[in-house]
């Protein structure tokens, strides 16, 4: 069978594939794209053209009003949302890959509770960390304030996710969100470094052993830039899941008081299908696209260069 004719064949079975993509992955991204455009503001269509009308009333408060300022306020929660989680699954994945590289026992224990999150999903683990952080009240407290007042340190207690306190942009309501969030895909990071600990040939520790290298020595000038393209690759998963991030925020907290909790996710569903203005809601959807194409597109160009180079 010539060369050509086995690449038209598998041209043929891909083309399913290829079309099914076209009308519904990019077909109904250009769709969006023109309902943001439009004028539709209620349940029947309208795709009169208004330009960047509904854009602008997100990010101009003199025009959108309360719509601009929860956007706003989401934008900030996710920007805050995003640095935190990456950090801390990034930073605490790290660290126990490490530790479960030392071929410590009851390993496979181990890596089997650490990976256990991920068999969840986020809406199971937002009802779950929704039950923990639940404040109660200060005569019935629940979840972790009742764990406080039962040692005896109620002077502890707080609000949690109702919480309306705030460092700056930054509300305190979405710590326990980070800690949900973190506790499910912890265990995704800690399998990806332990995977590329265990890829490192042993003779290179070895070597640096016999140099005089300490073991401190080792992990930050030989193990560390050899776990970059991990790290990298960890990162722009994490990150694509924290900017789209919308369900475990929805059953855990919602919008929260005063928007302490919200996300373009949210903002969007709200605005779409229980508000009806779909024009808007499609901005919100396009804003978001755009700022997850930020972080996989130079991804892309990355991953392209390094095959050619290959």
């Amino acid at each position: 069978m010539s060369h050509s004719r086995e690449r038209w064949i598998g041209f043929f079975i891909l083309l399913p594939s290829i079309i099914l993509i076209a009308i519904f992955v990019y077909g109904f991204i250009a769709w969006t794209a023109r309902v943001s455009l439009s004028a539709w503001d209620g349940v029947m269509p309208n795709y009169t053209w208004v330009g960047l009308a509904n854009f602008q009333q997100l990010f101009n408060r003199e025009i959108g009003g309360v719509a601009a300022q929860r956007f706003n306020i989401g934008l900030w929660n996710t920007f805050f949302f995003t640095i935190f989680f990456l950090l801390l699954c990034v930073g605490i994945g790290l660290l126990l890959a490490i530790l479960l590289d030392q071929k410590i026992k009851w390993e496979g224990v181990f890596r089997t509770v650490y990976l256990f999150p991920m068999a969840l999903s986020f809406v199971v683990t937002g009802v779950l960390w929704q039950w923990i952080f639940a404040p109660g009240t200060a005569a019935r407290p629940r979840g972790v304030n009742a764990l406080l007042d039962g040692l005896g340190l109620g002077a502890l207690q707080w609000k949690w996710y109702t919480s309306t306190d705030s460092i700056g942009p930054f509300h305190l309501a979405l710590i326990p969100v980070l800690v949900a969030a973190s506790w499910q895909m912890i265990g995704y990071t800690m399998a990806m470094f332990l995977a590329g600990l265990r890829g490192i040939p042993e003779e290179l520790r070895e070597a640096a052993r016999v140099d005089g290298a300490t073991e401190m020595q080792i992990y930050r000038r030989i193990i560390m830039p050899m776990l970059s393209p991990i790290t990298l690759s960890a990162l722009i998963v994490l990150g694509h899941i924290s900017l789209k991030i919308f369900d475990l925020v929805y059953t855990m907290t919602g919008k929260g008081p005063g928007f302490v909790t919200d996300v373009p996710g949210i903002f969007m569903f709200e605005t779409t299908f229980q508000g009806n203005h779909f024009a808007q809601g499609a901005a919100i959807s396009v804003i978001m696209l755009l700022m997850v194409a930020l972080v996989i597109i130079p991804y892309l160009v990355f991953s392209f260069r390094r095959e050619e180079e290959l």
